[in-house]
């Protein structure tokens, strides 16, 4: 279920501020690009955009209502004038913007007015992205297209330059836990969960995961065999950490649930525990911050990120954990 206006702007005030006053003077971008981490509401402002442009009674002409039958249909994503583009696999195909290039070319089905929203549009192919440009280019009247992305550097310099760029900022933790507990997430887990995800619904998603319980387990395990031998680490990851972590989503969730053990190590030792994500485990983490050195856990945080940027880059998941374990046991270089 998309956000109302006032539960964004309650999130991310600047950018509704921005919205509002393009919408009540009428001079809305032809092309914007929604940036900011995963769960800040990019989606949801860029379906409220879209609502906006098409409600039939809209509150101070830039609220839609929510109930007419245009909001209505767009937030079951079924409006004929609202096109959705998703990644198609792990990308966005040069068919899937040269479908949307037909539509461009098209009459608005009930009127002239069209929206696009593209979500991870940095996974556009080359093709896909270079096609989109035609559009980009030569803008059509009363076309708005919203682009979604968490990593605006990794798209074409020329997409960028013809897009206003919004940046959603990252929500506060406190926030963020508050309202998962008031939603519902059980929590012990909420101050984990808010470190991990922005998003209502994944956040509830997980707190109801046996898949999720364990796998803070195999985290804290290895993190307590790393400390023993390289033999005993290595058989953890080969009977628990992969068969847990399959798919490339799982494992990067493995490294930042990893990641986060270290900082709230590290939180201990310089008494800011109002910072923890592992709150239900102080008792476990106040005792094993007692036996590490500020430097180490900075030296295994380090290279954590770096597994998680060479994950992202296709190595091979088996052979980073392995160089990384070694990494954190022995400092020896993790290529």
């Amino acid at each position: 279920m998309t956000k109302t206006w006032d539960q964004i702007e309650e999130l991310q005030p600047v950018v509704l501020k921005m919205l509002k006053n393009s919408l009540s003077k009428e001079r809305l971008a032809h092309a914007y690009l929604f940036e900011g981490l995963k769960g800040t509401g990019k989606k949801d402002t860029g379906m409220l955009l879209a609502k906006s442009l098409f409600c039939n009674a809209p509150i101070n002409n830039y609220v839609p209502c929510e109930t007419c039958n245009n909001c209505k249909r767009i937030n079951h994503f079924n409006h004929p004038d609202v096109h959705l583009v998703e990644p198609d696999g792990q990308s966005i195909k040069k068919q899937q913007i040269r479908s949307l290039q037909g539509e461009f070319s098209k009459r608005g089905v009930e009127s002239s007015r069209k929206v696009y929203i593209i979500v991870h549009a940095d996974r556009m192919t080359t093709n896909a992205a270079n096609s989109l440009l035609k559009f980009l280019e030569e803008p059509h009247m009363d076309t708005t297209a919203i682009l979604l992305t968490e990593q605006s550097q990794r798209m074409l310099p020329t997409i960028l330059s013809r897009c206003q760029t919004i940046s959603f900022q990252p929500i506060a933790a406190k926030f963020l836990v508050q309202q998962f507990v008031d939603y519902g997430v059980k929590e012990k887990y909420a101050p984990l969960l808010a470190q991990i995800t922005h998003n209502l619904d994944g956040a509830l998603a997980y707190s109801n995961d046996d898949w999720f319980v364990q796998a803070q387990k195999i985290v804290l395990k290895l993190y307590e065999v790393l400390k023993k031998n390289p033999l005993q680490a290595m058989v953890t990851l080969q009977e628990e950490w992969f068969p847990h972590f399959k798919e490339k989503e799982h494992q990067d969730l493995g490294l930042d649930l990893l990641l986060l053990l270290l900082k709230d190590l590290l939180y201990i030792q310089l008494d800011k525990s109002d910072r923890l994500a592992y709150t239900h485990e102080l008792s476990w983490l106040e005792q094993h911050a007692l036996h590490t050195s500020n430097r180490k856990l900075t030296e295994q945080m380090s290279a954590v990120l770096d597994a998680k940027r060479k994950l992202q880059a296709n190595m091979n998941a088996q052979l980073l954990m392995e160089q990384l374990v070694l990494k954190m046991q022995e400092g020896s270089s993790f290529v």
